[in-house]
């Protein structure tokens, strides 16, 4: 990391040690060649928790030190009698508190859960677990991933890596702050509304959204209609989230669709910018409230790829923004508020929902089919008039936030340079160009305003083009300072 830019929790805590340096590909691979045993590396990363994570609350329900040690040394013995080491093999990852995990305490950031332990794994975690990965604990969430603020009622608030008075975004705010301050070497996210990149973004870290359905999705009760929200990877570099996409994503038989092609993304990053076209959309043609700042931060990052030999041409799409956000504000009541209903009519629990849970299941009560099906037919349009525009450039780029990191305390931002916003996520609509598409789309740091704030951008590449947007993150990566290491 180019020295000038700002260091997370310098001056606050001691600096990681070599293991803790260490990312997920790197650390794999000593474990595997016995360069560090499993059992090392797990006290390394308990006592670098035990340092920082009091501090900043971004991992949640930690698992007893003495029954992680026994796992590790238990991966130790496995290997020294020959045993295979899986590509996550030993590897300490904690799964975001949305994702259930068999065994282990899932909250979900509601209440209504504060005791709920799963007795099965979403299938990501089972894939993780047969890639030899250690699971630890959990990452903190907002209230069932509502917001990109994370707070809950059961753990509390998790702090900005780099300010410990800013947000950290959300919904995947703990596992972005556990990777930038060298907690984790590499974790897992969700994203509806940009829930792994904003906190990427917010953070100095990498977030990537995958394509719909790489990832297998569940087990959820409705496997066909719930298709905005996708799990993925989050890094301190592209390759480490090449590895875990690789180890996350492929065909599962319970997901009905879930993509049939296993790629092993980490194998086949080629960083490449070179005679790359590339349309930076900045904020729409003012469609968009924007933060000072953060456009101006853009185009440095841009101007990057653009000495990296890539080639970048402003260009604002001929479609209708407003009515594509409408369009995701009535998929999302018809999904997430549908799914919160049963809490909702319960009067018991009811109580327990915070105001966005309730502005989403009401705002679903409210719909009715023909409403629904014209939501979905915005969706459909603006896929076509995206596919339509990989004709002619290779990649859309945009800000991945609208604001820079905001207090703690502000639930979310009601204004940007001077306009209301009119929801709670309203703030974050940059982010639904992508989801609304099912398109890949990743997260790159493009540095700090004059206060030490983070800011990232995203690229946004074809559907089912995962590899390319990876490639190109990657080639973006190796000329830029920005990023924590």
């Amino acid at each position: 990391m180019n020295q000038t830019m700002p260091v997370p929790g310098k001056g606050r805590f001691p600096p990681p040690d070599d293991i803790c340096r260490l990312g997920a590909a790197d650390l794999a691979g000593a474990i595997s060649n016995r360069t560090y045993s499993a059992a090392d590396v797990m006290k390394a990363v308990l006592a670098r928790i035990d340092e920082v994570n009091s501090h900043v609350n971004a991992i949640v329900s930690l698992r007893d030190r003495e029954e992680l040690l026994r796992e590790a040394g238990d991966a130790d013995l496995a290997l020294v009698k020959g045993g295979s080491a899986g590509p996550l093999f030993g590897v300490p990852m904690a799964i975001k508190d949305l994702a259930q995990t068999k065994g282990l305490r899932t909250t979900f950031g509601s209440p209504i859960f504060s005791n709920n332990v799963p007795d099965v794994d979403d299938f990501f975690v089972e894939r993780l677990r047969a890639a030899g990965a250690i699971i630890i604990g959990k990452t903190n969430v907002p209230e069932f991933g509502l917001g990109s603020n994370t707070y809950n009622p059961v753990y509390g608030p998790t702090l900005n890596a780099f300010d410990h008075g800013l947000t950290a975004g959300g919904s995947s705010g703990g596992a972005a702050v556990a990777l930038a301050l060298h907690m984790l070497p590499v974790a897992d996210g969700s994203d509806m509304g940009g829930s792994l990149r904003n906190p990427a973004a917010y953070n100095g870290v990498y977030g990537f959204r995958p394509s719909q359905g790489r990832v297998a999705a569940g087990p959820q009760p409705e496997a066909f209609v719930t298709q905005m929200g996708v799990e993925g990877p989050m890094g301190r570099s592209v390759r480490d989230m090449a590895l875990l996409l690789s180890v996350q994503s492929g065909y599962d038989v319970r997901s009905p669709l879930s993509l049939e092609n296993h790629i092993d993304f980490a194998t086949a990053l080629r960083p490449e910018a070179k005679g790359v076209r590339v349309a930076w959309l900045g904020d729409l043609g003012g469609h968009l409230a924007m933060e000072p700042g953060i456009l101006d931060l853009c185009a440095a990052g841009l101007n990057k790829l653009d000495d990296a030999g890539a080639v970048i041409q402003p260009f604002v799409p001929a479609f209708d923004f407003e009515s594509l956000w409408q369009a995701f504000v009535t998929l999302r009541h018809f999904t997430s508020g549908s799914a919160l209903k049963v809490h909702y009519d319960d009067p018991e629990r009811r109580y327990m929902l915070k105001p966005e849970a309730i502005f989403e299941v009401e705002g679903g009560l409210e719909l009715l089919a023909a409403k629904t099906h014209a939501a979905s037919a915005v969706r459909t349009a603006w896929f076509r008039h995206a596919v339509g525009l990989f004709d002619r450039f290779d990649f859309l780029v945009v800000p991945t936030a609208q604001v820079f990191p905001f207090p703690i305390d502000r639930h979310w931002p009601d204004e940007i340079a001077g306009r209301k916003m009119d929801s709670y996520h309203r703030w974050m609509e940059v982010c639904a160009l992508a989801t609304m598409a099912g398109c890949p789309a990743v997260n790159v740091p493009v540095g700090f305003d004059a206060g030490g704030r983070p800011m990232g951008m995203q690229v946004i590449g074809r559907p089912r083009g995962d590899q390319a947007v990876l490639n190109l993150a990657a080639a973006y990566e190796e000329v830029t300072p920005y990023g924590v290491r």
